[in-house]
């Protein structure tokens, strides 16, 4: 079976004194159930697992917030004894039955040593369309996305692993497993993070099952739309599930999606899309200061689709296409590596995943920082390089502008960390940027909040 990272926060979570429900937030088809399955599994725990799409029944009894009575229901549906040791129940598709999600509020009160884990894929649906309260405080929340790189050479191919989980500023890479984790790190592109892709590949090794398991994914997602868009809604929700991998990277104009439908409902559409996590709103901020979302401009912003592997499958980059570009066509490539990037930096935002931009439009020159990020009291600029060189002129310019201690730079070059002073032509006349550059090759964003904590603790 495959490993999933969040397996560690799982074990950190059974373990808390006051342990709360926890709610596993995510797209369709990342792992959730499996997750917690295999948690289970491995952890010896008898796992009471209630699929609440097929027992719509127990709205009714939801309603009443009556906790025995609930668990009368789901003693009855399992066969399996509540008080047993050593028990979990997880409550997969909770949107199915909304008012599942208050009576967690009594489990957490009244039911405490009964560990409860509930798994969604449409729960921002559900609370948009009721109105009871939610267990504020009372529940956990954490996101789950797609397997990271790391996840994906975990099943691929482990001896690997090594080099990106010891990985330290204070150390450097054999240039056998730079160049074997940059081959890896292509692979990945093709077959992205979703579980059954990852399987299929590990299993078979066949680029057409890959592609099979693409399709299928992608003909379920569409199916889906039924359940969360009105009918007159479904074509442009599916054009512009089509349309977002091809516009990834750019500032989001509707006239680009659509010029046959009204801007407020291709906005609408979107923002449907990214309530399922299907795409994720990348915001342009200001970044005045901390946090970087309450400075965003909402009108601004780009998109990222859910998955890269799902991402040129839709844009119709196959396995071929991918693996005969040289490296710096590749990445460059319908904006690949921007989206590698920011999938992933998405997925070390748990609970609540969520990723900025920077860019100042002038007369003579715009300047655009591909992300920016936050760990503790830091401002960071993250840039994105197609290949093994390119320009920091924007970079540097928002390290003057801002006044930034570190920046970060994505390539296929090896690890490099260096003190950078550079004269860059500003508004002000010539003035010069200091700054530590941080150079990572893309197969280690995984361990970037790592790395950055390491230089924070030795400087």
């Amino acid at each position: 079976m495959l490993q999933r990272l969040a397996e560690r926060y799982l074990e950190n979570w059974i373990k808390k004194p006051n342990r709360k429900p926890l709610v596993l937030r995510g797209a369709r088809q990342v792992g959730k159930s499996t997750l917690v399955r295999e948690f289970a599994r491995k952890n010896d725990k008898i796992l009471i697992e209630i699929n609440l799409e097929r027992h719509l029944f127990l709205e009714d009894i939801f309603k009443t917030l009556d906790i025995d009575d609930a668990l009368k229901e789901i003693e009855a549906l399992s066969g399996i004894p509540i008080s047993a040791t050593d028990t979990i129940l997880f409550l997969d598709e909770i949107q199915a039955t909304p008012h599942a999600l208050q009576l967690l509020r009594y489990f957490f009160e009244e039911k405490k040593e009964l560990p409860v884990i509930a798994a969604g894929s449409l729960l921002e649906f559900t609370l948009a369309e009721h109105s009871f309260s939610m267990p504020v405080g009372r529940i956990e929340y954490m996101h789950l996305g797609p397997m990271t790189f790391t996840e994906f050479i975990m099943a691929a191919e482990p001896p690997l692993t090594r080099y990106i989980e010891n990985f330290s500023i204070n150390t450097s890479l054999p240039k056998a497993a730079h160049e074997k984790l940059k081959k890896k790190q292509r692979d990945y592109v093709f077959i992205g993070g979703m579980p059954e892709a990852v399987q299929i590949w590990c299993e078979t090794g066949s680029i057409r099952d890959v592609a099979d398991i693409h399709r299928s994914i992608t003909e379920t997602y569409q199916d889906d739309f039924s359940k969360y868009a009105q009918s007159h809604q479904l074509a442009l929700m599916q054009r512009v599930f089509r349309t977002i991998p091809r516009i990834v990277g750019d500032k989001v104009k509707y006239s680009n999606i659509s010029r046959e439908h009204p801007s407020k409902n291709i906005k609408d559409a979107i923002e449907l899309l990214s309530k399922a996590k299907i795409c994720h709103k990348i915001y342009h901020s200001h970044c005045s200061g901390l946090p970087l979302s309450a400075d965003i401009k909402e009108t601004v912003f780009k998109l990222l689709f859910m998955d890269i592997g799902m991402m040129n499958h839709i844009c119709g980059n196959d396995w071929t296409f991918l693996q005969s570009f040289p490296d710096h066509e590749l990445v460059n490539e319908g904006a690949i590596a921007e989206q590698f990037i920011g999938q992933h930096l998405l997925l070390t935002q748990s609970p609540s995943p969520s990723l900025n931009y920077w860019v100042r439009q002038a007369k003579t020159s715009n300047a655009e920082v591909d992300y920016v990020i936050s760990q503790g009291p830091l401002i960071i600029p993250v840039e994105v390089k197609s290949g093994k060189s390119g320009s920091l002129k924007s970079l540097q310019q928002f390290v003057i502008k801002k006044n930034i201690f570190l920046a970060v730079r994505f390539d296929l070059n090896p690890f490099g960390f260096q003190d950078i002073s550079h004269q860059i032509s500003t508004s002000n006349g010539i003035e010069t940027a200091h700054y530590k550059l941080l150079s990572l090759p893309l197969y280690l964003v995984d361990t970037l909040p790592k790395i950055i904590n390491e230089i924070r603790t030795s400087s």
